[in-house]
């Protein structure tokens, strides 16, 4: 997590080194665009919408998010009743995030955690090709949006964590537990241009 950043080789006594410290990390951050990436909310399967709890939850995260310069959800109801129940309007349903074909699920069947995900795309295969794709398409969002402001993407399981590992290859996600529930995700940080770094998203109900 950036905000427990501590840098090496300085006394851990030293608070006025570390308030100043916290200080650079907030303003970098601050000046970093944004990418929010999160899963929809309830809905009653095999339905495709929303239920009432769903439509509660996802006016209650949307109380404690934003603003967003764009908002983006895959083509199926539920995620882009998840972006106007949280008070967004929606520009664009995108049917790269709907679905990611059979070959994905046979690699990755859902539900994995983060980690999981990650080692399945480091050898190649559908699931990798997938994470590329919506790294890129991730990318072009980002390309949009003018510093320091911030985007939101709603898609499915699955489709959020080979998202999130696709924009950052290499990283370690042994601490960012299991696969998302309903409104969990992501939010990835955004340097010229490249993801540098992410947290993840989860809810207490």
């Amino acid at each position: 997590m950036v905000g427990r950043f501590v840098a090496a080789n300085k006394p851990p006594g030293n608070h006025a080194y570390r308030s100043v410290l916290n200080d650079c990390i907030v303003l970098e951050i601050s000046t970093m665009k944004t990418l929010e990436i999160r899963r929809h909310s309830i809905r009653s399967q095999p339905g495709d919408h929303l239920n009432q709890s769903g439509v509660t939850l996802a006016r209650l995260v949307g109380q404690n998010i934003g603003p967003f310069d764009r908002v983006v959800t895959s083509t199926l109801p539920r995620a882009f009743e998840t972006a106007i129940a949280m008070g967004f309007a929606v520009d664009e349903q995108v049917e790269l995030m709907s679905t990611y074909g059979r070959d994905v699920e046979k690699e990755s069947p859902w539900p994995l955690s983060f980690a999981e995900y990650a080692e399945i795309t480091r050898r190649g295969g559908a699931a990798a090709k997938y994470a590329r794709k919506l790294a890129k398409y991730y990318a072009g969002i980002m390309n949009h949006i003018s510093e320091s402001r911030s985007a939101l993407a709603i898609n499915h399981g699955g489709v959020v964590e080979l998202g999130v590992v696709g924009c950052l290859p290499g990283n370690d996600f042994s601490s960012w537990g299991g696969s998302v529930e309903y409104c969990e995700g992501a939010r990835l940080y955004w340097d010229t241009d490249r993801f540098i770094k992410g947290e993840s998203i989860r809810i207490s109900i």
